[in-house]
C-alpha cells in the first residue's frame, strides 16, 4: 500500500554531482569526529583547558616547554596549565575550524555549480549559518566560564550540524523517499521533537555536572521525589556565580531534579519511538521496515549505553558513545521526517494526482 515516491526528477548519479557527494560524505564523517571529540572534552572536564579563545594561554599551540608554561601560569594564575586538558580543547577547536572550512567549501560548490537546485542551496547555506553560530557558542563557552545554557546550546548546534549534513548526503545519494500515511507522518514529527527535547535534557544534565548524581535505576535513589526542586532545575539565568565549572552554584536537590527529568524523559521518548517502530514494521513495503529496524537498533543501543553509564559510573568511552547515539538518532529522524514530508508536499501530491489522472 505504501511505497517510495521520487522526491523530484533530478538525477544525482551524474559526474557533475560526484565531487559534491564525496565532499558531503567526508564532511559528515568529519562532523561526527568533532561531536565525539567535543563529548570527550566535556567529559574530561577540559572545556576550560585553555582559558582564552581562540588561542591557548595567548598562543596558537598548547604551551609545552618549561618557560612557556611558566609564562602561561603567570598570565592566568587562576587557571594553571594542565597539558592533557589543553590538548583536548585545542584539538577540538582545530577540528571544528576545519569542519567549518569544509562546510564553506560545500556551500561554495553548491552556489557556483548547482544553484538551480534550491533544496541543496538551502541546506548548505543553513549549514554555514549554523557553523558560524557554533563558533560564537564555542567562544562564549570559554569567555562565559562554561555557562550551562551556552554549553547545552553548543551541544545542540553540533547535533544540528550532523543532521543537516546527513540530510544533504542522503539527498545526494538516494532519490527515493518514503510514502506513508498521515498518522505515521505526525508520529514521526513528534518523535523528532521529543528526541530533541530529550537530548537537550541530557545536555543540561552534563552542563550542570549532574550525570553521576543518581546511581540507581530506573529514576534515582529511593525517595528521590522528596528532593525535587523544579524551579531551581529549570533556572537558566540569574545565578550568582562567576564560574560554572563543576556547578558550585547548584544544590544536590537541583542536580537530582535535573537528572531525574532526563531519566523520565528517556522513558517517554522510548515509548513514543516504540509506537513509531511498530507502525513502520507493520507496513507492507520493505523500505518502511528498514527504517523501523534502523530506528529500533539505534534506540536499543542508546538505552543500553544509558544503563551502562549508570551501572559503571559514567566511563568515558560509554559516555561518549551515548552522546554519539543521541546525535545519530536525531540525524536519522531528521532524514526520515524529510523523506515523509517530501511525499506530503503539495507539489508532490499534485504531481502524483496529475500522473494518476492525466488530462485528455
Amino acid at each position: 500500500m505504501f511505497g517510495a515516491c521520487s522526491l523530484n526528477s533530478i538525477d544525482f548519479n551524474t559526474p557533475d554531482f560526484n565531487w559534491l557527494r564525496r565532499l558531503a560524505i567526508v564532511t559528515l564523517l568529519f562532523s561526527l569526529c568533532v561531536v565525539i571529540l567535543g563529548a570527550a572534552t566535556r567529559l574530561k572536564d577540559a572545556g576550560l583547558g585553555c582559558p582564552d579563545w581562540p588561542g591557548c594561554y595567548g598562543q596558537l599551540l598548547v604551551p609545552q616547554d618549561e618557560n612557556a608554561i611558566l609564562n602561561a601560569n603567570r598570565l592566568y594564575p587562576h587557571r594553571p596549565v594542565e597539558i592533557h586538558k589543553a590538548y583536548y580543547e585545542m584539538i577540538h577547536r582545530y577540528l571544528a575550524g576545519s569542519l567549518g572550512l569544509l562546510i564553506v567549501g560545500l556551500a561554495t560548490i553548491t552556489l557556483l555549480r548547482h544553484r538551480q537546485h534550491r533544496q541543496l542551496v538551502q541546506i548548505t547555506l543553513a549549514l554555514v549559518g549554523v557553523v558560524l553560530f557554533q563558533a560564537a557558542l564555542g567562544m562564549w563557552t570559554v569567555t562565559m566560564q562554561l555557562f550551562p545554557p551556552i554549553v547545552m546550546g553548543h551541544l545542540l548546534g553540533g547535533f544540528l550540524t550532523v543532521s543537516l549534513l546527513s540530510l544533504l548526503t542522503s539527498r545526494l545519494t538516494f532519490n527515493k523517499q518514503l510514502e506513508t500515511d498521515w498518522k505515521t507522518h505526525i508520529i514521526a514529527r513528534v518523535a523528532l521533537l521529543l528526541v530533541i527535547i530529550q537530548v537537550a535534557l541530557g545536555g543540561w544534565t552534563a552542563a550542570n555536572y549532574a550525570a553521576t548524581v543518581c546511581t540507581e535505576l530506573p529514576i534515582c535513589e529511593p525517595g528521590w521525589w522528596q528532593h525535587l526542586n523544579v524551579i531551581g532545575a529549570l533556572k537558566f539565568w540569574g545565578h550568582d556565580a562567576d564560574i560554572f565549572e563543576y556547578a558550585p552554584h547548584l544544590t544536590p536537590d537541583i542536580k537530582i531534579t535535573i537528572h531525574a527529568f532526563h531519566r523520565i524523559g528517556a522513558i517517554f521518548v522510548g515509548i513514543w519511538l516504540l509506537v513509531l517502530i511498530i507502525r513502520l514494521s507493520l507496513k507492507a513495503d520493505k523500505l518502511s521496515r528498514r527504517w523501523a529496524f534502523m530506528i529500533a537498533a539505534l534506540a536499543t543501543i542508546q538505552i543500553g549505553l544509558g544503563i551502562a553509564n549508570v551501572k559503571f559510573n559514567l566511563p568515558l568511552i560509554v559516555a561518549v558513545a551515548h552522546n554519539l547515539g543521541g546525535c545519530l538518532i536525531i540525524a536519522t529522524l531528521t532524514v526520515f521526517n524529510y523523506a515523509v514530508l517530501s511525499c506530503h508536499h503539495p507539489k508532490m501530491l499534485s504531481s502524483k494526482l496529475s500522473a494518476n489522472h492525466p488530462r485528455s
